[in-house]
């Protein structure tokens, strides 16, 4: 008998619920499409946010790059006067950022953590999870919603976010994430002090070549010419010369005294024009020596050696200054390291900092209203003029 009263009063309602749909919902429906969409869209959003979307935990870390070398005072730039701070870093951590937010990034965490797979899991709702054997740009696509990073203009530090379906999934992205980065700005570094060394040996060797051909160069002119120093050889003549007029004005200031009391042909006088003549024929063979424009005189040679000798102590000047670059920037090529501070270590997240339910509850249901009611005034524009 009970059995019979609870199945008639089971079907009481069931009539009753029917006929409230038809005779209330339906019609509501039909009158107001519009809201009744919104409605429905409202409802299973808020069915999808706040029962079905799955826990995105967020593992976050901070860095800072810094230069182990001492290096001299950089100017500050527009960044740094208006923080207050400094920016000799700033470079360094947005090509830090670009890279780690690259698809080089995202096929190392493939091989290493299997991210492709992860993120496709069919425990992740079919809303949050990421294509099925994606392609390597659908995943890139997919990597940066879940993973960025942003540099600290104030503070100068690098703030890693990585997001996970799982605590253990999400530290571990946020880890490799630091330690690869830390490796790609050291052989970034150490890339570009190869290149320098490998540059600088390569003059130094051309730099010495060229040394050599120019002292080469000086031996073969003093061999040929018997002359180790033309510029000697030249001073010497003069000097020679200097010394022979100065005997001729002697011996021309005796010729004059002798004159005023001796006949013109007197032996004593005719010997010192003699001698006069003589020391004027030595004068003149010297002179001859140093220049003279019939050609390959010693002042020629002392041009041509000059020449040769001073293209020979410019390339040894040169191959001095490339061997001391080559010796500091082998220093600074080992010394040069860029190391990255962590200001906080990667976390390991505790409760799920995503999705925020009630927040997105409410942000589609009122994005559901907004758009019903725009869509309702625009309905009412047109049967206003149609009218």
């Amino acid at each position: 008998m009970k059995h019979e009263v609870l199945d008639l009063k089971a079907s009481h309602l069931a009539e009753r619920s029917s006929r409230m749909v038809k005779e209330g919902v339906l019609p509501f429906m039909r009158k107001n499409p519009l809201l009744a969409g919104a409605l429905l869209f409202a409802l299973l959003s808020s069915i999808y946010w706040l029962f079905i979307a799955s826990n995105r935990y967020v593992s976050e870390a901070h860095v800072i790059v810094q230069r182990t070398e001492m290096s001299a005072g950089v100017a500050p730039d527009i960044t740094s006067l208006l923080t207050g701070g400094t920016a000799t870093n700033r470079g360094d951590q947005l090509v830090l950022r670009d890279y780690l937010l690259s698809m080089d990034m995202v096929r190392k965490l493939d091989a290493e953590l299997g991210l492709a797979k992860y993120y496709s899991s069919w425990r992740i709702d079919p809303f949050s999870k990421g294509p099925s054997n994606p392609t390597i740009e659908e995943l890139h696509r997919y990597y940066l919603s879940r993973v960025s990073v942003e540099y600290d203009d104030y503070a100068g530090v690098l703030i890693i976010k990585a997001e996970g379906f799982d605590p253990s999934m999400a530290q571990a992205i946020s880890k490799a994430l630091v330690r690869d980065g830390e490796t790609f700005m050291n052989s970034l570094v150490h890339g570009l002090a190869r290149d320098q060394v490998a540059f600088l040996e390569k003059e130094v060797t051309v730099l010495g070549r060229r040394a050599m051909d120019a002292r080469r160069a000086v031996l073969n002119y003093q061999n040929h010419n018997s002359l180790v120093s033309p510029t000697a050889a030249a001073e010497a003549i003069t000097a020679i010369v200097a010394k022979l007029e100065a005997q001729r004005t002697q011996i021309q200031t005796q010729l004059i005294a002798m004159q005023a009391y001796l006949v013109p042909d007197h032996p004593n006088i005719v010997e010192l024009e003699q001698q006069i003549d003589a020391i004027s024929e030595q004068i003149d063979e010297e002179n001859a020596k140093l220049a003279s424009p019939q050609g390959n005189t010693l002042n020629r040679k002392v041009e041509e050696f000059q020449r040769l000798e001073m293209e020979a102590q410019f390339s040894q000047d040169l191959y001095k200054t490339a061997l001391v670059a080559l010796e500091k920037g082998r220093v600074e090529g080992t010394r040069t390291i860029k190391k990255m501070s962590i200001v906080q270590a990667p976390t390991l997240p505790e409760y799920p900092g995503k999705p925020s339910r009630l927040y997105q509850t409410f942000l589609y249901c009122i994005m559901a209203m907004l758009v019903a009611g725009v869509g309702h005034l625009l309905l009412a524009i047109v049967k206003d003029h149609r009218d």
